[in-house]
């Protein structure tokens, strides 16, 4: 079974499932179709015998019979006794004859007339009685007209006068049941096999995209919105994340590879321009100074590039705890006011009794990113307002600057790993501070989003679940 397609399982399935079920159906019809006839074979004795209660009259002179009459006569009593001519026949296999109150057999045939010869009249009752293992059925009618008392018609009937219609249908069962299981079958196989065939070309389509490696490739199924059409929309999707990913991915080492190049240059350049010849001592501090300044260039964006990658891979490893977000943000702006490049001011206005869900250092980066994008790109002499508040379910943090503004068309590029907006600037920081703050956002289930004018400043403001 494991091996079996699963077109050829739902089609076993289907098979057996009809199977029984037209099995039942065949019972159930045989049951009810023997029950019914049974009962109309009753039905059919009772109207028989009814029917010919009338068809016996009695006449004390036999010059008032008409006849043109060929009816049947007989003497009865010093008078006569009329029998219809169609009377006592045999009709639909039942049998009417004629009886005399002891039982006597006057007129008509009765098949079983030896054993009935015991049995009592029962006036409009049905009795039975079983004769080499079948079963009859007998009804009796006492004829009450004048000149017929003492007379009873016994109508029999054997139960298998049905079982020739019973036969007939069965043979019909037993024909167009199995055929029309088989149509069924074959029309479940095709049914099943047009049904799944969009599995089997979202199974092809995939296994062309594994071989191929081009995630660009998608699995087109044409028109329609059944669940075999949505399950290929959601491998669509699931394509065009894992092309996301891996061009974010392969756009990531291409700048990581960028960002280090140039410090790794300057260090080997400086490194044989200092050894060419020999060189004073103040030469040698400012070869090593520049070694110690890429250096520590390259040890920033390593660590930078390390805390990216694990709070993208391995975010469960920070944990979450209740912080109070009102004295950690004043506790960043007073770090950070200490700073004072560009003579700029920090400020902050803080809202009491701030607390959230979160993990504190990862918040304090964030905050720490976010002023420190603020000074790169503030303006000597200027100021930084840096803002915490509750906002409806959850935390607003805010930093605005009077700096140099962002593009309109570079607003939406400056949450990218090493986008810079302003080259004049690239030099003073790893490009991955942005990005860190909106990772750490999405972490805390927020939001972050931008509001600059260039040559006025710009205004940073992150949404935070509480």
């Amino acid at each position: 079974m494991k091996n079996l397609s699963i077109r050829v399982k739902i089609t076993m399935w289907f098979t057996l499932i009809l199977v029984f079920i037209t099995s039942c159906t065949y019972v159930i019809v045989f049951s009810v179709n023997r029950q019914l006839m049974q009962k109309t074979i009753r039905d059919e004795l009772i109207r028989t015998v009814e029917d010919n209660v009338d068809e016996v009259e009695y006449y004390k002179n036999i010059g008032k019979i008409d006849p043109q009459e060929v009816d049947y006569y007989m003497a009865f009593r010093g008078g006569y006794l009329e029998i219809d001519d169609d009377f006592l026949d045999k009709v639909n296999e039942v049998y009417t004859s004629l009886y005399s109150e002891d039982v006597t057999l006057l007129y008509g045939e009765n098949p079983i007339s030896r054993q009935t010869a015991d049995l009592e009249f029962a006036d409009a009752k049905i009795q039975h009685l079983t004769v080499n293992d079948t079963l009859y059925y007998i009804f009796d009618r006492k004829l009450v007209l004048e000149g017929l008392e003492g007379l009873w018609l016994r109508g029999v009937v054997s139960e298998n006068q049905g079982m020739t219609q019973m036969a007939a249908i069965t043979q019909l069962l037993l024909l167009f049941l199995p055929l029309f299981v088989v149509l069924a079958v074959i029309g479940g196989y095709l049914f099943a096999r047009r049904m799944l065939r969009p599995i089997q070309e979202i199974s092809e389509s995939a296994a062309r995209i594994g071989d191929s490696g081009d995630l660009k490739e998608r699995i087109e199924l044409g028109g329609g919105n059944d669940e075999l059409h949505q399950l290929a929309a959601s491998f669509n999707e699931m394509f065009q994340r894992l092309e996301d990913a891996f061009e974010t991915e392969r756009q990531f080492t291409s700048d990581a590879s960028h960002e280090l190049r140039t410090p790794i240059s300057v260090i080997t350049a400086q490194c044989e321009m200092t050894l060419e010849e020999t060189r004073s001592v103040e030469e040698y501090k400012l070869a090593l100074r520049t070694i110690q300044r890429q250096g520590r260039k390259m040890s920033k964006l390593i660590n930078d590039m390390l805390d990216f990658t694990r709070l993208e891979m391995r975010a469960e490893s920070y944990t979450r705890e209740s912080v109070d977000m009102t004295e950690l943000v004043r506790s960043v702006c007073f770090d950070m006011a200490l700073i004072k490049e560009k003579n700029i001011t920090l400020k902050c206005d803080v809202q009491e009794g701030v607390r959230m869900q979160g993990n504190r250092q990862l918040l304090s980066r964030l905050l720490a990113n976010l002023i420190s994008n603020a000074y790169r790109y503030g303006r000597d002499d200027g100021c930084i307002l840096v803002g915490l508040k509750l906002v409806g379910q959850g935390t607003e943090l805010s930093v605005c600057d009077n700096g140099i503004g962002i593009l309109p068309e570079e607003q939406t590029k400056i949450f990218r790993r090493f986008y810079q907006a302003d080259n004049s600037h690239s030099g003073l920081g790893t490009g991955l501070g942005l990005s860190m703050a909106y990772e750490i956002a999405q972490f805390h289930g927020g939001e972050i989003r931008v509001e600059s004018e260039p040559g006025k400043g710009s205004k940073f403001t992150v949404i935070l679940k509480n």
